[in-house]
């Protein structure tokens, strides 16, 4: 066909609905001026069947795929299907998970005709140029391709200097394409430092779109009203001038919608930017900030750069602002970090006491120093993506396997915000020397009852805590069942707390309950945005519930010494909070008289 007919696919298979592809973006804008293509996005959640049959009765000439290590082989088994009942289909390959060793990936599956690697919006536009004629193959730097049963690896292409000649894909937008949906976005490529267990390390440098670009694109996307904004800089405050500008420019230009993510290095957040920060909307702006560890030995062998010392200072100073969401990551695997180890980098890190603790494995990622030093370190890991690591000279697969569990632990009862007055009591109370050894023991304890086996709804999973508490701990039992009902309710409005709670009785409860809706005054101080709203429509936000203790006094101050001391809780759900689920106040109901009764 004439390149001007050449019918042409860009895809890729994302991990939710939810989420948009930057790179198919970018080089569709890359060669529009050239020739007209489709973009289409699929899920990994979609079956094969359906993305087979769907870009085959479409009859393209050529389907180009973004991959990664969540999606590659789905991807495969696509391409090797389509080149089955099309055979002149041309199939090409982009993405982390097949650039760093193309010509394997090209003898691996023979059904791909071609493998981008470098800045693909530029390799793209060449072949593109191929395709019509303009330039010969061997011209193209970045390609890997098959030419007379050979694969031919093409020289690297140089690093573009000047990234706004990349076009933006965020002009003219579609509203209906973004509305409610999570973008991808860029302000930089590269990263000013070298993990050794991180793609960012296999391409030096660290170059910048410009501001005004990037400006441009951030308010097409909030007007577009998008969910969420992930940046996907690898360090988004490299530069601490660039960084605040756009964090001004985003506070200004707030929608009362859209929010953003950032992955963050906290040493580099000075005292100017925190105060910049206290004045942050509540929820605007999310932290990701690597950790990793806090063993120096394994920090120096991957070519790290840290001072948890500075961390923890600015982890903690956000945290008292109590308007950004931290989320602090760990990385288990390690060069010199044993289990022991391990423990002590755990407890290091959740004595910050943030929001999220994410335990994640190292992955032995293809172009990355610490795959290339593998043997040094003694690494057994899986061969397919995501390449996890099972072992290494310094931890076992026996204790990977229990810090495995310890992570599931970790998701379900801390990082879900669910039992946050829960787990800090126990933690507090009794694992003050070691919080890991709480998770740690309640891991045991799930595997034991063989729980990771089955699945749980929510009240199930309270009701195995208090099943742990009572067995492992058994002090203040009554105190610490009243606790768990008090995260229960505080999560969203119920109709009445399960069996698995002791019910406090309230004499006319009820009745009590309309005649303190019914009073303006106590409207005014805990209802103030219904006043004006009759009872019971008042009543879908609210939930009174009659506690043996005075719980609130423990969220206050959680070694206090509570007495048995009946009171009731209001709890309101009319806000969506960044940090809590509901607003809860200790409240006094009045007694009715007998005519009333």
């Amino acid at each position: 066909k004439e390149v001007k007919n050449l019918k042409i696919l860009l895809t890729t298979l994302n991990s939710k609905f939810i989420h948009t592809n930057l790179a198919i973006r970018y080089i569709k804008e890359s060669i529009k001026d050239l020739i007209d293509v489709d973009l289409r996005e699929y899920t990994i959640n979609n079956q094969l069947d359906y993305i087979l049959k769907d870009i085959y009765l479409k009859d393209y000439d050529a389907v180009f795929f973004s991959t990664y290590i969540w999606n590659v082989y789905d991807i495969v088994k696509i391409c090797e299907n389509l080149k089955k009942v099309k055979p002149n289909l041309i199939i090409g390959l982009g993405g982390p998970e097949v650039s760093y060793d193309s010509e394997e990936s090209m003898e691996k599956y023979q059904f791909v005709d071609y493998i981008l690697r470098d800045e693909g919006e530029m390799v793209m536009r060449d072949l593109v140029k191929h395709f019509r004629g303009e330039m010969s193959i061997e011209d193209v730097d970045g390609i890997t391709y098959r030419q007379d049963g050979k694969i031919i690896r093409n020289k690297t292409r140089e690093l573009l200097k000047d990234l706004d000649l990349i076009p933006s894909p965020y002009e003219n937008l579609d509203v209906k394409e973004y509305e409610n949906r999570i973008v991808y976005y860029e302000t930089s490529r590269g990263c000013p430092f070298n993990c050794q267990y991180c793609l960012s390390s296999a391409i030096k440098g660290l170059r910048y779109f410009s501001i005004d670009r990037v400006k441009r694109d951030l308010k097409n996307l909030i007007d577009a009203r998008v969910s969420q904004i992930k940046f996907i800089d690898r360090t988004f405050n490299a530069n601490k001038k660039f960084a605040k500008e756009i964090m001004e420019f985003l506070m200004e230009n707030d929608n009362g919608y859209t929010t953003y993510h950032f992955e963050v290095t906290a040493h580099l957040l000075d005292d100017d930017m925190l105060e910049f920060l206290k004045d942050c909307k509540e929820g605007l702006f999310q932290f990701e900030i690597g950790v990793q560890t806090t063993n120096q030995e394994a920090l120096d062998a991957v070519g790290r750069r840290d001072d948890f010392e500075k961390l923890s200072y600015v982890v903690k100073t956000i945290e008292s602002y109590q308007n950004i969401h931290q989320h602090l990551d760990l990385i288990a695997g390690l060069p010199y970090e044993g289990y022991d180890s391990f423990e002590k980098s755990f407890n290091d890190v959740f004595g910050l006491q943030i929001e999220q603790l994410q335990l994640g494995f190292l992955k032995m990622i293809k172009g990355t120093g610490m795959r290339a030093r593998a043997e040094e370190f003694e690494y057994e890991y899986k061969d397919y993506a995501p390449y996890e690591v099972l072992s290494n000279k310094f931890i076992s697969y026996d204790e990977i396997l229990k810090l495995k569990d310890i992570e599931d632990i970790l998701e379900r009862y801390y990082n879900s915000n669910n039992f946050s007055l829960s787990v800090k009591y126990i933690i507090e109370n009794y694992y003050s020397e070691s919080a890991f050894k709480f998770f740690e023991e309640f891991a045991t304890y799930f595997d034991e009852m063989g729980y990771f086996h089955l699945a749980q709804g929510k009240n199930q999973l309270y009701s195995i805590l208090l099943d742990f508490y009572k067995e492992k701990i058994g002090e203040n039992y009554d105190l610490f069942m009243e606790i768990l009902k008090y995260d229960y309710v505080s999560l969203g409005k119920i109709s009445s707390v399960p069996n698995i709670f002791a019910k406090v009785e309230v004499d006319n409860l009820k009745p009590r309950v309309h005649e303190f809706l019914h009073d303006r005054e106590n409207l005014e101080k805990y209802l103030p945005k219904h006043v004006d709203t009759p009872t019971k429509y008042i009543l879908k936000y609210v939930h009174f519930e009659p506690f043996k203790y005075d719980i609130l006094k423990l969220k206050e101050d959680i070694h206090a010494d509570i007495k048995e001391q009946e009171s009731i809780i209001l709890f309101v759900y009319d806000d969506i909070k960044v940090f809590e689920k509901s607003r809860t106040y200790k409240v006094e109901l009045k007694e009715l008289t007998k005519e009333k009764k």
